[in-house]
């Protein structure tokens, strides 16, 4: 397996269309509320993107998806595509939205409450935050893949919830998903040595109920099999010589949310 080491110019790219597809996560926020379609929020963002940013949204013709984000409500794990459905008072949903700039990918999702979530959904929303911060603390020279999936998995499960297996983070860079895959699960000091100059997204999707999932007849929705809630977030990172750097941070800060 052969994995791009990035310099330190290619990764300043990297971080430039990071934080570019993390302001289009900004801007959405106001607009997520009941009564408005996921379509809606895909039109709003694919303007942004191509009229503000002046950039390519990526998602769109990638294996002949024909949409801008991924739009993924309540028991859809990911992949889901944005439709003529109304957002309703208590959903969860996650936006997930990639570009192009310059030719690198930026590549990062976020979860949102459509008014006031319950009391359960909160808390996936949160551990699955958790979790992916978890993840992402783990990353430096000389870690392997399994410390980070280990540690999103011990911080899941120990709240009671569990794993997707079938999806996982991916390199990206000038390539949209790359090599190594991250797994949201693993043994502490198994698999791939973690190098700096790597580049890769973390992205647990975590369910409320058991971790099966099935794929929806378009082809794409990813939804849970006991259709319990799922929760995603994603970030991407960079290793660098005594840790990480986080490629895709939030523009105005992490409100409620534990730093990174």
């Amino acid at each position: 397996m052969s994995i791009k080491l990035h310099t330190a110019a290619e990764i300043e790219l990297a971080r430039a269309a990071g934080q570019a597809a993390a302001k289009v996560l900004e801007i959405i926020t106001p607009h997520v509320k009941p009564g408005v379609t996921t379509d809606e929020l895909d039109a709003i963002c694919h303007d942004y993107i191509v009229n503000e940013l002046k950039v390519v949204p990526a998602n769109i013709g990638y294996h002949g998806y024909t949409r801008t984000t991924c739009t993924s409500v309540n028991h859809v794990v990911c992949h889901g595509i944005p439709g003529d459905k109304k957002l309703k008072q208590g959903d969860i949903v996650n936006i997930d939205v990639a570009i192009i700039k310059d030719g690198w990918y930026g590549d990062t999702s976020r979860m949102y409450y459509v008014g006031e979530p319950s009391v359960r959904a909160k808390r996936l929303v949160e551990i699955t935050y958790e979790s992916m911060v978890a993840g992402i603390k783990v990353v430096k020279p000389g870690a392997t893949l399994g410390d980070i999936g280990a540690a999103i998995q011990q911080v899941a499960e120990k709240a009671g919830f569990s794993v997707v297996r079938e999806y996982c983070g991916h390199g990206v860079g000038q390539v949209y998903h790359d090599e190594p895959q991250i797994l949201h699960y693993g043994t502490p000091g198994t698999g791939l040595e973690l190098k700096a100059g790597m580049i890769f997204t973390i992205e647990p999707m975590i369910n409320a109920g058991k971790a099966g999932t099935s794929v929806l007849s378009d082809g794409w929705t990813v939804v849970t099999k006991d259709r319990s809630l799922s929760a995603q977030w994603e970030h991407t990172v960079a290793v660098t010589e005594t840790g990480f750097d986080l490629l895709t941070p939030w523009p105005e800060g992490t409100g409620d949310y534990a730093a990174i």
